[in-house]
């Protein structure tokens, strides 16, 4: 009996297994071939299908961004909620924010390959701030794009050294609702008319 093809999910298998390759080793250290191996596929299709290791490392970024803003739109109306909603997300997903760190590890201070296309990805983020701050619902002491910044390091910097958590913060068990709870409050005093 013949297999029956079904490209589609041979790219979502391709895609899964570079996620998760390079979380875990980043661009330098991610192999095809292990991508290959874990999504069952063909070296060559994942040449194919995504390009060079570079480009599947873009795309698999890049999607994920994507991910992350239909999942977790940023709102000014509920900071709170907003973070809670971010500091969740990052905790069923580390990936990303592993992804994020490999990117600034291995690229630096260096413009990156779609460094256009993601300025317009948070330039609609910083936007959302810019409306939040011209209603007057948050301070505007800050530029917007800013405040951003200060807001998503707050949230993401536990999920990103969680070591750092556990020794400055004690965050395990019931500290992780103490520690969140404090990076509630110092947002509620960065946004503060």
């Amino acid at each position: 009996m013949a297999t029956t093809r079904d490209p589609e999910a041979t790219r979502a298998r391709i895609f899964d297994a570079a996620v998760s390759e390079f979380a875990r080793h980043g661009i330098a250290g991610a192999r095809i071939d292990r991508i290959a191996a874990e999504a069952k596929a063909n070296k060559q299709l994942i040449y194919a299908y995504f390009g060079n290791k570079a480009e599947l490392f873009s795309q698999v970024l890049g999607r994920s961004m994507v991910h992350l803003a239909a999942a977790v739109p940023v709102d000014p109306d509920d900071v709170e909620g907003w973070l809670d909603r971010l500091m969740d997300y990052h905790a069923a997903h580390p990936e990303f924010l592993r992804l994020l760190y490999w990117e600034g590890i291995e690229y630096g201070t260096g413009e990156l390959p779609d460094e256009a296309e993601r300025q317009a990805h948070y330039a609609r983020k910083i936007a959302a701030m810019q409306d939040g701050q011209d209603r007057g619902v948050i301070s505007d002491a800050l530029p917007a794009r800013d405040l951003l910044f200060l807001l998503i390091a707050l949230a993401n910097w536990a999920t990103v050294v969680p070591q750092m958590s556990r020794i400055l913060a004690g965050a395990e068990g019931s500290d992780r609702d103490r520690l969140r709870a404090s990076i509630k409050e110092a947002a509620r005093r960065i946004i503060a008319k």
